[in-house]
């Protein structure tokens, strides 16, 4: 069913003041000041026991170590990928091969009807490309993995580990939350994990090839994004 602005802002309030909601927003509040200083595949663990195959993962794919310690818990977990049609060809083959690497259980997910109207960089691109289609995808899931860390933006700074998202209507988990770039890249140099190909070029953050620059030395690791607009968010973490 689709919501309309007017359906989407009464339903919030609902939850608002759902006696269910609130409770488990106090759960997950308690659990995410817990996992401040666990390990991320312990909390990829407590992910998977409580949702079991109500959990998906969304992965861009600029890197994969999040893919990484999650198939490490649940081989099997769902693997979701927002191809928007803009992606770098780089991207696309890196998919691939992280797919055949860990013979994931990968779900591609397109641009919705309409998305043709809204080529890559206008105002809604990635409302059509990206928001809805992953609606769509985590249809019937009751919590989303991702890849969020606070260190990648001001926007994000005071990213929860786990937290209720009400605007999804699902709980939102953030193992990666505290991990610093570097930590990134330290992971994956011991877990032998390939990377993308447009890292060696300078490209940190990596989105849709006619939005997505590299970053000079020096300049912050998401200043290649949207570098020609005032826009940091593609909307899926507002």
């Amino acid at each position: 069913m689709k919501l309309s602005v007017v359906d989407n802002r009464t339903r919030l309030a609902e939850l608002a003041i759902d006696p269910a909601v609130t409770r488990l927003r106090r759960e997950l509040a308690e659990q995410s000041a817990a996992f401040e200083t666990a390990p991320a595949g312990l909390i990829m663990a407590w992910a998977v026991e409580r949702f079991g195959p109500k959990l998906a993962l969304s992965c861009s794919f600029q890197e994969s170590v999040l893919i990484d310690i999650a198939v490490a818990v649940d081989p099997s977990i769902e693997v979701v990928f927002l191809d928007t049609g803009s992606h770098f060809p780089e991207t696309l083959e890196y998919v691939e091969s992280i797919r055949a690497r860990y013979d994931l259980n990968l779900r591609v997910v397109h641009p919705v009807a309409g998305a043709e109207n809204h080529p890559c960089g206008t105002a809604q691109c990635c409302e059509f490309r990206k928001v809805r289609p992953l609606r769509q995808a985590l249809a019937g899931k009751d919590g989303w993995v991702t890849g969020l860390k606070r260190a990648d933006a001001a926007t994000r700074r005071h990213a929860p580990i786990v937290a209720y998202d009400d605007s999804w209507g699902m709980v939102k988990i953030n193992p990666l939350a505290i991990w610093t770039h570097r930590d990134l890249v330290s992971y994956a140099r011991d877990h032998d994990i390939p990377q993308h190909p447009l890292r060696s070029q300078g490209y940190v953050s990596i989105g849709c090839a006619p939005t997505t620059l590299p970053v000079a030395e020096g300049e912050d690791l998401r200043a290649g994004r949207w570098a020609d607009s005032d826009k940091t968010e593609c909307g899926l973490h507002l």
